[in-house]
């Protein structure tokens, strides 16, 4: 079932692995930062692909909390510290996303910082879910 609607301007090339939009209507649910520890706020592993396994079960597991599930989300924003780790291992941070998240893929934005707060941090990712609320549309005037 189709929660959403991928926004693709007529003429552009397929953005591969993320959408350039999404249009949504329903229930918003807004997803702080989410780094690689666990619920004990301890990491488990200082690798790149591990806490960004980490990191998206954690977005998951605040989705599930709000009623939302991982096709629900519209928009996420990564934060890496190592543009260079993220592109030498997308292969692998493409297998645990697609392992946790599923073959569903928002409008992104990645961005390489200085540093996250939680200094063993190698990523952060917030997102924004839309969970739908199958009303129909209002025609315009109405």
């Amino acid at each position: 079932m189709t929660f959403h609607t991928t926004l693709q301007p007529e003429g552009w090339a397929p953005a591969k692995g993320y959408a350039n939009g999404m249009l949504a209507r329903g229930t918003t649910v807004h997803v702080a930062g989410q780094i690689g520890w666990n619920a004990a706020s301890q990491f488990e592993s200082d690798d790149f692909v591990d806490q960004t396994a980490q990191a998206l079960r954690n977005v998951v597991a605040v989705l599930q909390s709000g009623g939302a599930q991982p096709d629900h989300i519209v928009r996420m924003t990564w934060y890496v510290v190592s543009r260079d780790e993220y592109t030498s291992r997308l292969k692998d941070v493409g297998r645990v996303y697609r392992e946790i998240i599923g073959a569903h893929y928002p409008a992104m934005t990645a961005v390489q910082v200085v540093a996250l707060i939680e200094p063993r941090a190698r990523v952060e990712i917030e997102v924004t879910a839309v969970i739908p609320d199958f009303k129909p549309m209002e025609s315009p005037g109405a």
